[in-house]
């Protein structure tokens, strides 16, 4: 069994779509009005599943993390510290709610927290250089 991918489940598409479409620079080519975007992000996939269409296919209700929380984080990297910096304030410029501006870590990484608009934590981090030569 291999790690294929991972997914959130979403209240609002269209403002989810817009959010890692327009602020974070995901590639989604389905409409706003979709249940269901599926796509490949640096190699991973990523999947947007709407709540509800995914309650009908289990029939099923489920209980969800509402507002801001810390349930989970999707860790997006860039090589410089400078990108760091410059990917949070562009990020908070479109929208992004800030958990966490950027600082440097005890243990060399530089690192900020931002929240999509249902909440979700993400991190922006780097350890100062490319992706490959981390760790």
């Amino acid at each position: 069994m291999r790690l294929d991918g991972f997914g959130i489940f979403v209240e609002d598409m269209g403002k989810m779509i817009r959010f890692y479409r327009d602020v974070l620079g995901f590639e989604i080519k389905e409409g706003e009005d979709t249940s269901n975007v599926y796509l490949v992000k640096d190699g991973t996939l990523f999947l947007l599943y709407g709540r509800k269409d995914f309650e009908k296919m289990t029939s099923r209700k489920y209980q969800y993390v509402m507002g801001l929380n810390g349930h989970s984080e999707i860790a997006l990297y860039v090589d410089t510290f400078e990108e760091v910096d410059a990917e949070y304030a562009r990020a908070i410029e479109n929208g992004a709610v800030s958990v966490l501006a950027p600082e440097t870590e005890p243990w060399g990484q530089r690192t900020c927290y931002i929240a999509d608009p249902e909440g979700n934590l993400i991190e922006i981090g780097s350890f100062g250089r490319a992706f490959e030569e981390r760790g």
